[in-house]
């Protein structure tokens, strides 16, 4: 194997950059490497890290500028997802404890 990492190039998309991150880990989780390697692609993830960061909050911003309430103004509210899900129960008007579970 090489010792050189794969040139990391800034326009990939978020896509891309996590099967290149997972990839990544996966051969560092083989034990097969050897430490210099390992610290290549270390690097090589870290810079993948910092792309997916970037457009994650690129994405975060085009969601809020898009948000808008039921007046058609723009309105920007943090995403809980425990949250999403009571209020969905709310509107079908069932609650938490309507839930029937098998286990």
């Amino acid at each position: 194997m090489p010792t050189t990492a794969k040139k990391v190039e800034p326009e990939l998309n978020f896509e891309s950059a996590m099967d290149r991150l997972e990839a990544i880990v996966e051969q560092m989780e083989s034990g097969k490497m050897m430490l210099e390697e390992l610290i290549v692609r270390y690097e090589e993830g870290m810079k993948l890290v910092k792309i997916c960061q970037q457009r994650l909050a690129k994405a975060e911003e085009r969601i809020e500028i898009i948000t808008r309430n039921q007046a058609g103004k723009p309105i920007v509210k943090d995403f809980e997802p425990a949250a999403e899900k009571e209020s969905a129960r709310e509107e079908k008007g069932t609650n938490k404890n309507d839930e029937v579970r098998l286990f």
